[in-house]
């Protein structure tokens, strides 16, 4: 539909729009005219019903929602005049609690009184007076109440509903209001209730209620003014939407609310203060209104509405079958252009003679000149480039004899801006209807991108090769199931000569399971069985350290599995020197040991005046045993009994004495670390035996408690009593140092199992009843040669906790607290049940506490 030319009169401001739109369709292709043309009846016909049916739907909206502001205002202005009513009867109730807690009233005038306030508003039902013992003390009940609000004096209050407000009034010491009461049960029930408990006060002591009882059935009768009660149905609710008083209209059925015209009642609903949620107030409209398919109104413009999208349907119809033959005609044309201009190669049509006489918009896109200044061109071409001239015009010459090459020429093009771009060319006759030649028919691809990515991938290439010929480890790849070797880099093949047989020796000590061919093509078993299903090139890198005997190396081996660039599986090996490595960590691992030696030779030093008196009392009793039994011998008043007796003491007094020197030379004696399973009950004792004799010289009592049924463990017994021992022997300096009373003075050992992180352990504490440890020494517990004591070297507790984590077992330290003042000190430390199968070789290595900073 085109618009019709403005009128001659009209201003030229009135004209600009008009002028713009005409402007704007003579730009439009004939498609999309004819496309506006088709569709635009159909739209226009769409926003006429549109407009009548948004007009209509906001009537509808306005009107209903004025209902509801006059529904809300109303019901909020017989909430307001209820409220006033229960605080009005609320403020009377208080007025007779306070003339009853000042003993202004006794029994008889409070009757009198609550006779005159039922009686005067009909919407109470009783009042009472109830003590703090729940024991009804006088009450007047009105006639049209139920049995149940019946009560005598003297009565107990029954406990049901009331009992939590009762509660409530008493701890509160307010004006406490009831949930709805509805008892059922009772056959002269006559509605549900209101109560309003009220607290009474003697002296600042709660005194009992005065209770006062509504009908909520009288309070809508006689709260709510006529005026809101005539135009709606009002009704009194519990907070969970039960019908208390007053009636609602039956609800409309479901189907009825899904229907555009239907009609709902506007309501509104609002909570009673100074009540609460328990009791609330709603108020439904009457419908009245006939709606909007109940107007006349709406019925005429329906019809005229109607009238006018059959006129529009119409002339949509008709400008259709136009639109659809204009469209049949042209569609074979728009086709051919579209295939023409979306090729992305370009095309170059040369007559026999060799000008130019088609090129298509990708030549013209490609070289940057247009169709008008190729077409009718004759050698040499505008997009030849200058030194170039003479190989092309003999190309060209090879083409117009039918000499070029199946394959395509690669050939440099020059742009009209002056750069230059490798394309190939490939040239076919050009056939005509009539099967006629005409001339020739030449395809241009620009092969500028794929050449340099070509050149950039052998760059790459060549830079990689170079990187991994310069690597310090040895590389290689296989593939699997096959003896053929892939790849090598010059370190792999000065290693094992290019051969593949150190990248599969590789494997096999890696423990890698390398997969061989079978040669038996009968048999149907594959020779990747066993395998993992998911991908292989996604697993992680698999790392394993092994000895080469023939290279007498150390050899850290890397290997995963990969696609290879021809679609195989294949395995990469990475082999690195580590023999330096490993040398350092036996160095290191020598002198942990030797320092594991002196700690405990440092440890016997320090304990060498106990030893020597705990030595000198076995000697000392030998000694004694021999020079009696000799004084008796030559006295001859000895007999042959008790020289046995003598004897036997002498020779358990010498047993002891062996044992302590035993038990010496094993804690000291240097020797390489010995794991095997350990009876922890066993360990423990001895550790004792030895730190006993530390701990007497220091007057330190000793305890301890080991659980029964200990799991064995697999550690160096003797690394782990050296342990025990210098954490008890700390123990014993710090108490000293402290000057702790005897009763006082005393250490505690704690042996346990325990699961720690999901780990079966067994945990290992010592207590002491010293000074603790303070901040900064707690922060430094763990340094190496860092001493609280003037003789101490500072690695006692660094090596404790190295031989711990070596067994993999963690070990830490605490101060005990009695309120805010330390009372001790706890170290503990625990040890694994089963633990892993390959122990850090670096352990000892790992930074410890000194010893002696306890």
């Amino acid at each position: 539909m085109t618009p019709s030319p403005p009128p001659s009169s009209a201003s030229p401001s009135a004209t600009a729009p008009l002028a713009r739109w005409r402007h704007w369709w003579r730009k439009q292709s004939p498609t999309r005219q004819d496309r506006f043309v088709t569709l635009g009846p159909l739209l226009a016909v769409m926003l006429f019903l549109a407009a009548v049916i948004a007009a209509f739907g906001y009537l509808r909206i306005e009107e209903i929602d004025r209902e509801q502001q006059a529904v809300k205002r109303d019901a909020e202005y017989a909430q307001q005049r209820l409220r006033l009513r229960l605080l009005e009867r609320q403020e009377q109730l208080m007025r007779l609690g306070r003339d009853v807690s000042n003993r202004d009233v006794d029994t008889e005038e409070f009757i009198a009184q609550a006779e005159s306030l039922v009686n005067q508003y009909p919407e109470l039902l009783a009042v009472t007076w109830v003590d703090a013992r729940r024991k009804v003390k006088a009450a007047y009940v009105s006639p049209s109440a139920n049995a149940t609000q019946v009560r005598a004096s003297g009565e107990q209050l029954k406990y049901g509903e009331t009992e939590g407000t009762f509660g409530l009034a008493r701890d509160l010491r307010q004006p406490v209001y009831s949930r709805p009461l509805t008892p059922k049960d009772d056959a002269s029930y006559n509605g549900p209730s209101l109560q309003l408990q009220i607290p009474l006060d003697d002296q600042g002591k709660f005194d009992g209620v005065i209770m006062g009882e509504y009908a909520i059935d009288g309070l809508l009768r006689f709260g709510v003014p006529t005026e809101v009660s005539a135009k709606y149905a009002v009704a009194l609710l519990d907070d969970k939407g039960k019908l208390l008083a007053g009636s609602l209209p039956p609800p409309r059925n479901k189907a009825a609310k899904l229907l555009p015209w239907s009609d709902e009642a506007p309501e509104y609903e609002i909570p009673v203060s100074p009540v609460g949620n328990g009791l609330l107030l709603k108020a439904q409209g009457y419908r009245a209104s006939l709606g909007v398919i109940g107007s006349g109104f709406f019925w005429l413009v329906s019809a005229l509405s109607a009238l006018t999208v059959w006129m529009l349907l119409g002339t949509w119809r008709h400008t259709r079958r136009r639109v659809q033959a204009q469209q049949a005609l042209i569609s074979e044309t728009n086709f051919r252009r579209a295939m023409e201009n979306s090729m992305l190669t370009g095309m170059r049509a040369l007559d026999l003679q060799g000008r130019i006489t088609y090129v298509n918009p990708a030549f013209c896109q490609m070289t940057g000149w247009s169709e008008a200044e190729l077409v009718g061109r004759t050698p040499p071409f505008p997009y030849w480039p200058d030194q170039d001239h003479e190989a092309l015009a003999a190309r060209l010459d090879d083409e117009l004899g039918g000499r070029a090459p199946p394959g395509g020429l690669e050939v440099r093009v020059k742009r009209k801006n002056g750069s230059i771009f490798d394309a190939r060319m490939y040239v076919s006759p050009l056939i005509d209807p009539r099967g006629q030649q005409t001339g020739w028919m030449t395809s241009v691809t620009d092969i500028t991108e794929p050449k340099r990515i070509r050149e950039e991938l052998s760059n790459s290439y060549e830079r990689f090769t170079t990187v991994l010929e310069g690597l310090d480890a040895a590389v290689s790849v296989a593939p699997l199931g096959s003896e053929e070797l892939l790849f090598a880099n010059r370190l792999y093949r000065s290693w094992f000569g290019g051969e593949v047989s150190g990248h599969m020796n590789l494997i096999a000590q890696a423990g890698v399971p390398p997969v061989t061919a079978t040669e038996d093509t009968l048999d149907a078993v594959d020779g990747l069985a066993g395998f993992p299903t998911d991908t292989l090139t996604a697993a992680q890198t698999a790392n394993a350290e092994i000895f080469v005997t023939d290279l007498s190396k150390w050899l850290e081996v890397r290997s995963r599995y990969l696609t290879w660039v021809d679609g195989r599986l294949a395995q990469m090996v990475i082999a690195t020197d580590i023999t330096p490595r490993r040398h350092a960590e036996e160095q290191a691992a020598l002198q942990a040991e030797r320092a594991q030696s002196a700690s405990r030779l440092i440890t016997m030093g320090e304990m060498a005046s106990s030893v020597a008196h705990e030595l000198n009392q076995p000697l000392t009793a030998i000694n004694n045993y021999c020079n009696g039994m000799v004084s008796r011998i030559k006295g001859q008043q000895i007999s042959n009994e008790d020289l046995l007796v003598a004897l036997e003491k002498t020779a358990k007094q010498a047993h002891r004495a062996g044992q302590i020197i035993q038990r010496i030379r094993s804690f000291v004696k240097r020797s390489e670390p010995n794991r095997s399973l350990a009876d922890v009950a066993t360990l423990v004792s001895n550790a004792m035996e030895l730190a006993d004799i530390e701990l007497r010289r220091h007057n330190v009592r000793l305890s301890h408690y080991i659980a029964a049924r200990l799991p064995q463990v697999m550690v160096d017994p003797i690394l782990i009593e050296q342990v025990l021992i210098n954490l008890m022997k700390n123990g014993a300096e710090s108490i000293a140092q402290a000057r702790r009373p005897t009763a006082r003075r005393r250490v505690e050992l704690r042996v346990v199992p325990k699961q720690i992180e999901e780990q079966s352990v067994v945990e290992f504490s010592v207590m002491d009843s010293g000074k603790g440890l303070s901040p900064e020494v707690m922060g430094r517990l763990y340094e190496a040669f860092y001493s609280t004591k003037a003789e101490g070297m500072g690695i006692g507790l660094k090596l404790c906790r190295s031989i711990v984590e070596s067994h993999q077992g963690r070990m830490l330290a605490e101060n005990l607290y009695n309120g805010d003042e330390v009372v001790g000190c706890r170290f503990t430390f625990w040890i694994p049940v089963t633990p892993l199968l390959s122990p850090a070789p670096a352990a000892a290595e790992t930074p410890s506490p000194p010893a002696g900073v306890h």
